[in-house]
């Protein structure tokens, strides 16, 4: 028997067992658990494919979320459907068809879809569901043909509502192609005016307005891969088509509209009318000035550039438009312009496209409303190491001309990545093909790099070459695409060039390759984050031009003397900065926040605007760069009041050396105390004394994909137990579970076990419980072939090659915010527990902190009490959560410790019903002097066993032994213990072995 047969047997052998071991749990001898039978009534879609949570549960987490996920198969890719369908000679559709939305056929709940009257308009759909929901309409087409979806829609606004209107749409009962799975409809947002200024001379960020009015759009893709409208095939006669959503719309109308062909540049401009030359002058548009924008994060940016108006002048100065602010998926920004006269115009941009090195950025551009000629559909703006004047012009360089007439009009332009999407689909297909040949070669290796063994590719595995060599050739034409699209080579076309020669290096040396799997793997990886860098197209604006087709647009860049002087300049400003932190001033509350400048200009905004008038104590934010500089600012005398948004280890390594004020000395710390869990409080418990309050908290959830483990009957586990049974059909399908190799706290908490003893002189991992625990965790990556290193569980979870996983608050905001493609594809379920005597399940996590203090030097502790009282309260932390998002998108979504401001936060229902019942569950370590040692050494104690083997007991029992040892040695430097070794004082650790129920009044 070859080593190929060795394979392809072990392989059925593994399966066969899998079947033996799923007969045994009662389901189906195909390996897939069996899906209950439903009639066509039950088996409807009106309800969500997420699991049901933990909602009305009691604390004790008995709540039972396993269920089989339904949802649809992968749908191919819109651009493949379409070019099937004009293959087909499939034409455009003869003339549009309209159709009342208030007239639906069928509703998946008849008191969330009313028909009324709303904001000027009668007879319209009101369409307010706290949770998905869906409507139907009955669409008679006359003969077959292609449509774009017009909609008449009006998002509702108010407080909490700042999401697009995300849809799902199927026409008779599924979704024609992939993108259908999530089709956005965006609100219209504006800056507020005028810009207010702080007491050092910043600009303060403006909010962002919502002015959502009714508008009509049609639907597109809403990850931008495509610069024009998704078509719709609809066949002569009666259809369904199915709008599912939850965010609350009113709708006017849906309109079946044929396509508009645009035509190219040289054929509008032939049939512009005749026209004396424009004489106005060149009229010059500030680009920050916008009339609206798609998306609250599109955001105003500083420029310290000479020529960029107005001048900076060494402070924040908004005086440009996006760069990274603006070059995600349909991010969409238009602008007002007056046309003095009728006739022909050109216009031109001071733009600099620099973030990505020497990667070209697209925008699609139309005049009100329409994109005049197919050239605007995609247009290229080249990279630049500066700012550059950019005239719209041909592939010559000669401008292009734009018929206007007299009057008002818009100018928008759009994100899009249309251009990289024929090379993204390449990429996919490659990382299909490599992902394919790695795990083969994982099987016939058994994953071990065995250099003692010689390999006969040609018996083992024939096909491997071949593969290789059609690799090759296809990322020669993505290379080719990309030079061509981006106009010169760039790092993307570089790297795939280099990839092409490692495979050439491998093919060198075909028996060798066995040797090489992670060349295979590595390359994998690195052509799949390809796909990141190609889909972001920033583009920063400082002005626009509207010129006469006649007339030159001059100083557009900054000349070389005056960017000269401006670096002058700006290093002489870089000196008179009224932002140093040693700046502090007596009569004021001094506040450092170790966060982002966006969040503390927010923070001052907020105090001045709130705080100091209801409290009469001025506050001054400073931005604290890094956390050491509170150790040398406390050796220079310089500390300040507070300091916000520290790790939660720092608090008690401060109050260890009587740095920071213990808070439960106030007499209504108790109050404060009630607003967090008990397993929050734990890691700023030291000496009988509470060092911080929690200012934001991580959770850890489960992330599934609802379309593979539907396509693989499997359900969402409920206990660990249900874990490993899934285990053999993730991996007989070459998919794995994710579970960071890190995350211990789970494992031990769940266990009862704990990391000190209850007096904190001493590690408790040396219990029964602890070894159990210990086990467990192991086990997964030793017995369960779970992975022991993942680059990225993100990329691996859009891939579908780790369809279930653990993960934190990260995760989330990046699927939410970077992964349009997985809208509706993808949700989150409490995490796997373990069963207890009782037949509770425990379902204990942690997941991070970050925290503030008050310092002990402070002469002001009752104001910073105040301070932090009214910034920790539910209603300061909502409004601060809110206004974040609403400036900078859903990327920057607060995750406060605060549960009652976390349930007033835009979270989808469903989801925040998940987290808030995994809530009730938090607990992380405590901090004790010398417990910085307990998280490396368990991670050493991980590697002996999962890496090279040792007996888990054996390594576990050495990381107890070195942990007692910094224990005792740090609690004898701090006087806890005397030389002798003699228990001079205790720790008396809380006990925190409930569940917490005060968040059950806000899972709804």
């Amino acid at each position: 028997m070859n080593n190929l047969q060795a394979v392809k047997w072990k392989r059925i052998r593994n399966r066969f067992l899998a079947v033996l071991l799923i007969g045994a749990l009662g389901l189906t001898s195909t390996g897939f658990p069996t899906l209950p039978q439903q009639s066509a009534s039950a088996a409807d879609t009106s309800k969500p494919a997420a699991p049901q949570t933990n909602a009305a549960a009691p604390a004790s987490g008995q709540a039972n979320q396993r269920q089989v996920v339904k949802a649809a198969e992968f749908e191919p890719y819109y651009a493949n459907v379409l070019k099937g369908w004009k293959d087909k000679g499939i034409k455009d559709g003869a003339a549009p068809i309209e159709i009342s939305a208030a007239k639906t056929s069928q509703k998946s709940d008849e008191s969330v879809a009313k028909v009324g009257n709303y904001e000027g308009k009668n007879n319209v759909l009101i369409w307010n569901s706290p949770r998905e929901s869906w409507v139907e309409y009955q669409i008679d087409v006359p003969a077959d043909g292609l449509y774009e979806i017009h909609v008449s829609y009006r998002p509702f606004t108010g407080q909490g509502l700042r999401r697009p209107i995300n849809w799902a749409v199927k026409l008779d009962g599924a979704h024609p192609f992939r993108e259908a799975s999530s089709i956005t409809l965006y609100r219209e947002w504006k800056d507020a005016r005028p810009i207010k200024k702080d007491i050092d001379g910043n600009d303060i960020r403006p909010k962002s307005e919502d002015i959502s009015g009714w508008s009509v759009k049609p639907l597109i893709d809403s990850a931008g891969a495509y610069s024009e409208p998704l078509q719709w095939y609809f066949s002569k006669g009666s259809h369904t088509l199915r709008l599912q959503g939850f965010e609350p719309v009113a709708l006017e109308s849906i309109k079946l509209v044929p396509q508009t062909k645009l035509k190219p540049y040289k054929d509008v401009a032939a049939a512009y009318p005749q026209s004396k030359p424009v004489t106005a002058e060149v009229a010059t548009l500030q680009a920050e000035d916008v009339k609206s924008k798609s998306d609250s994060a599109i955001q105003m940016v500083s420029d310290t550039d000479q020529r960029s108006v107005p001048l900076a002048k060494g402070r924040i100065t908004f005086n440009s438009i996006g760069g990274k602010k603006w070059y995600d998926q349909n991010q969409e920004v238009t602008w007002t312009i007056d046309v003095p006269e009728s006739g022909k115009y050109k216009f031109g941009m001071r733009a600099l496209q620099n973030t990505i090195s020497q990667k070209a950025s697209f925008r699609r551009i139309a005049i009100d409303g329409k994109v005049p000629f197919q050239e605007m559909l995609q247009y290229r703006f080249p990279y630049s190491t500066g700012w550059e004047g950019v005239v719209l012009s041909d592939d010559q360089g000669k401008p292009y001309e734009f018929y206007l007439e007299k009057g008002q009009h818009t100018l928008t332009m759009s994100v899009t990545h249309s251009p990289f999407k024929p090379v993204i689909l390449g990429i996919e297909e490659i990382t299909d093909i490599l992902m394919g040949i790695d795990q083969d070669l994982k099987s016939l290796t058994g994953g071990q790099d065995d250099k003692n063994r010689t390999w006969k590719i040609a018996q083992d595995m024939p096909d491997l070459p071949k593969r290789l060599a059609t690799v090759s050739e296809k990322m020669q034409k993505l290379s080719e695409q990309v030079l061509q699209v981006n106009g010169r080579k760039d790092n993307v076309s570089e790297s795939i060039n280099t990839s092409i020669r490692d495979i050439e290096e491998l093919l060198s040396k075909v028996d060798d390759i066995p040797y090489h799997m992670d060349t295979i793997t590595s390359m994998n990886e690195k052509v799949s984050k390809f796909i990141e860098t190609l889909v972001q197209q920033p583009l920063q604006l400082d002005e626009i031009y509207i010129a006469p087709a006649e007339k030159n647009i001059t100083n557009m860049e900054a000349s070389f003397i005056s960017k000269m002087k401006g670096m002058v300049v700006n290093f002489f400003y870089s000196f008179q900065s009224k932002n140093r932190l040693s700046d502090m001033d007596d009569k004021v509350l001094n506040v450092w926040v170790q966060r982002g400048r966006d969040y503390v200009t927010q923070l001052q905004e907020l105090s001045d605007e709130m705080f100091t008038p209801e409290t009469g104590i001025q506050v001054k934010v400073n931005l604290l760069p890094n956390a050491q500089l509170l150790v040398l600012s406390n050796a220079a005398g310089l500390q300040p009041d507070i300091a916000l948004g520290l790790t939660q280890d720092l608090p008690v390594d401060y109050a260890i050396r009587n740095s920071v004020y213990d808070l439960s000395k106030f007499p209504d710390f108790k109050e404060v105390y009630n607003r967090y869990s008990p397993g929050s409080w734990l890691p700023f418990y030291y000496n009988k004394g509470y060092y911080a309050l929690p200012e934001t908290q991580s959770f850890h959830v489960l992330y599934y994909r609802k379309d593979i483990l539907s396509r693989l009957g499997l359900a969402i586990p409920n206990t660990w137990d249900e874990v490993y049974d899934m285990l053999p059909t993730l991996q007989q399908n070459y998919m794995n579970f994710y579970m960071p190799p890190t995350e211990f706290m789970t494992f031990i908490y769940q266990n009862k076990a704990e990391f000190f003893d209850k007096d904190g002189v001493k590690t408790a991992l040396d219990k029964p419980e602890g070894f159990k625990a210990f086990k467990q965790w192991t086990d997964l990556f030793n017995i369960y072939a779970m992975d022991r290193s993942v680059s990225s569980f993100y990329q691996h979870f859009r891939k579908g090659t780790m369809p279930i996983g653990f993960a934190d608050y990260n995760m989330y905001i990046q699927l939410s915010a970077a992964a349009p493609e997985l809208n509706g594809s993808w949700g989150i379920a409490q995490i796997p527990g373990t069963v207890q005597p009782d037949g509770s399940i425990a379902r204990w996590s942690g997941g991070g902190q970050t925290s503030g203090v008050i310092f002990n030097s402070s002469k002001k502790k009752d104001q910073a009490w105040e301070f932090m009282k009214w910034w920790t309260s539910a209603d300061t932390q909502e409004r601060y959560g809110s206004d974040l998002e609403a400036f900078n998108g859903i990327a920057f979504r607060w995750n406060t410790a605060n549960v009652e401001a976390f349930s007033k936060l835009p979270w989808k229902r469903d989801d925040a019903n998940v987290i808030l019942s995994q809530w009730r569950w938090y607990k992380d370590m405590p901090n004790l002097p010398g417990g910085y040692f307990v998280g490396r050494e368990i991670n050493n104690a991980w590697n002996r066993a999962v890496v090279d083997g040792m007996n888990y007991r054996s390594s576990l029992e050495m990381t107890v032994l070195d942990i007692n040892r910094e224990l005792r040695r740090k609690q004898q430097e701090f006087g806890f213990i005397d030389a002798n070794g003699n228990v001079i004082e205790t720790m008396q650790l809380p006990v925190v072995d409930k569940p917490w129920d005060g968040v059950n009044p806000y899972v709804k």
